[in-house]
């Protein structure tokens, strides 16, 4: 009989700090030894600094961040594929979740909440992926087009963002933690409450090519790796027009950051936890 790691902890962030849930996964334990392996053979491509990208600025290849970083985790690789975006080398640190490194005092010195992920900028902690995100795109971007400095296109990405967070991903949540965390069987109202919101990501796309405006942004980031982790979950995210076109052309745009190594992968391997999950239920 194949066995079960006693305590490996997914950590599922939200974009509100003081809903931040710590739900505990037993899974087979191949399923992690296999991620981690196919993890180690990616960690050497980090840092690379990709020169043909637009939004590159040639005054940070001298500069390092570290990046604490889970791949099953959207939120995660959302911040990660910026980075990765903005030409930013950066140290990436894997905490690795199932021995909890999340509650090592040297982790909760940089995020107090636990979570991934989180950022160590020469000294300054910052946490949450959309914070993240908007600190980086704010301090290092060459121009605002990922984060339009003026007022009423910012607000319609902080908007994407908050859907993002509070909807789409907590929906998303709603749906898979009954059934990773708790043995319950996929709930159909769940699953009609994610679908409800994919659907509204369609209307914002009608006749718009990216999430938040005429260019690609933050949001956009967000959305693809939860967009991407519940198509590894089986959920046909291709059925609205608009988000399939959407979803293609993010892809595309952003295979030039890795998208493939930092979203698809973990996406897949998310993908992998969750099916093993529901064949309990065959």
């Amino acid at each position: 009989m194949e066995q079960l790691i006693p305590s490996a902890v997914l950590l599922i962030e939200t974009n509100l700090i003081r809903n931040t849930h710590t739900v505990e996964i037993h899974v087979p334990g191949s399923v992690f030894f296999l991620y981690f392996a196919k993890l180690g053979n990616c960690l050497e491509n980090e840092g690379v600094v990709p020169l043909n990208n637009k939004i590159f600025d040639p005054n940070m290849t001298n500069h390092t961040i570290t990046y604490y970083h889970f791949p099953l985790s959207p939120p995660s690789r959302a911040a990660l594929l910026l980075v990765r975006a903005l030409g930013i080398k950066h140290d990436l640190k894997i905490v690795n979740i199932t021995n909890g490194e999340q509650n090592t005092p040297e982790f909760l010195k940089i995020n107090p909440f636990h979570t991934v992920p989180a950022i160590d900028d020469n000294g300054f902690y910052v946490y949450d992926s959309s914070i993240i995100m908007k600190y980086l795109s704010k301090k290092y971007a060459k121009d605002d087009s990922l984060f339009p400095n003026d007022t009423k296109k910012c607000t319609i990405v902080e908007e994407r963002l908050y859907f993002a967070s509070n909807y789409l991903f907590q929906s998303f949540r709603d749906y898979i933690i009954p059934v990773m965390f708790g043995n319950e069987q996929p709930s159909t109202e769940k699953a009609k409450a994610f679908d409800q919101n994919l659907r509204q990501l369609n209307d914002f796309l009608e006749n718009e090519k990216w999430v938040a405006g005429t260019n690609i942004t933050v949001a956009d980031f967000s959305i693809i790796t939860i967009v991407s982790t519940a198509e590894a979950i089986m959920f046909d995210v291709n059925k609205y027009a608009n988000v399939s076109a959407w979803y293609k052309r993010s892809k595309e745009a952003m295979a030039s950051f890795g998208y493939e190594e930092i979203n698809q992968s973990g996406a897949e391997q998310f993908g992998n936890v969750f099916k093993t999950k529901l064949k309990q239920f065959v």
